[in-house]
């Protein structure tokens, strides 16, 4: 078993490899459980109680570094509050060709156009149902296989099956990289995905709809109404942009795919605190994109979230930054004057 602190300090090496390559290592050094538990508990101020579950602490792993539940455990033994494993498909799929996932150091981002390749539900569920013990909340995100499907369908079914063994699920119709995914945060295909799920599977745990942070002001208005209509619990805002910031340099700044990390911050929170305004307490909001400190996961409280995702910064930084953000929440809390994460939800929305 590798020290975190030796493991961390390999990250750097891993980034002279080709960026899935290094993804794709991490991972299985992970799975097969070759870094340490966090050995300390978290301060109850940090606890959030939300979607049902009470979550050790607001910092969650984003979907798309596990997207076939492989490291669950190991991931959630960092210390992170919650992991959101997925994207997953009904049928495996291979996705887009390589290359297909971009670092962009200076900016400290990562564009990707890896097309939802996972190996299916069926896969997915076989390994989370054999984990039911868990140190903290488990999400599963889903999604729909590029060719041949149908969302009506293929969303229930998808919510059917982790039903049993989901602590929430998160429909993703917001990934830059499936052709006519964004299409179905509209109006009227989200009401008719959210109602198909109700009708096939009434009882279920929350699900979470997660979106595009390039939504327009009516696309907003129009999700955060179609979700509240329709039974869904909460929002994770949100997704890669499909913008280019005038800032990104290198010569991978101008690939296509999604792009996340840092330039992401600014964009992603402004929409959370929209949103926030919007749904009136009415939805749980998870804040995501950009979150690189405590200061920064203390800004997407404030501005609605209850609990905050991270990935690229993960990423670059390595299994240290679990235990770093979650000091530097406490931290930039009680400089605030705040007892809890909870006192913060939404106080400069």
């Amino acid at each position: 078993m590798l020290p975190l602190a030796v493991f961390s300090a390999l990250t750097p090496a891993l980034r002279l490899l080709d960026a899935e390559t290094a993804h794709a290592l991490a991972l299985r050094a992970l799975s097969l459980d070759l870094l340490p538990a966090s050995a300390s508990r978290d301060d109850p101020a940090l606890q959030v109680r939300t979607l049902g579950c009470l979550f050790p602490n607001p910092i969650g792993l984003a979907a798309g570094f596990d997207k076939n539940a492989e490291a669950v455990l190991p991931l959630m033994r960092l210390g992170f509050g919650f992991v959101e494993a997925g994207s997953v498909t009904p049928r495996p799929q291979s996705g887009n060709p390589r290359p297909r996932l971009f670092r962009l150091p200076a900016n400290q981002a990562v564009i990707n156009r890896m097309g939802f390749n996972n190996h299916g539900i069926d896969a997915f569920v076989a390994r989370i149902a054999a984990h039911r013990a868990r140190p903290c909340p488990l999400g599963a995100n889903i999604g729909i296989n590029k060719e041949g499907a149908d969302p009506e369908r293929d969303y229930p079914a998808l919510v059917a099956a982790l039903t049993p063994h989901a602590d929430y699920i998160t429909i993703n119709v917001s990934s830059p990289n499936t052709p006519g995914l964004r299409d179905l945060q509209s109006e009227a295909r989200l009401a008719s995905i959210l109602a198909a799920i109700t009708s096939l599977v009434p009882v279920r745990p929350p699900l979470l709809i997660k979106i595009a942070p390039d939504l327009a002001e009516v696309g907003l208005e129009a999700v955060v109404t179609t979700a509240i209509t329709h039974g869904a619990a909460g929002l994770i805002i949100g997704n890669t942009t499909l913008a280019r910031p005038p800032e990104l340099i290198g010569a991978n700044a101008k690939q296509a795919g999604g792009l996340s990390g840092a330039p992401l911050f600014a964009r992603s929170t402004a929409l959370l605190a929209r949103a926030h305004a919007l749904a009136a307490g009415k939805l749980t909001l998870v804040g995501c994109g950009g979150v690189r400190s405590g200061a920064d996961a203390l800004a997407k409280i404030r501005a609605g979230a209850s609990l905050v995702q991270l990935y690229t910064s993960f990423a670059y930084a390595g299994p240290a930054l679990v235990p770093r953000i979650k000091q530097e929440l406490l931290t930039a809390l009680r400089q605030a004057g705040f007892a809890s994460v909870t006192e913060a939800i939404g106080t400069a929305a």
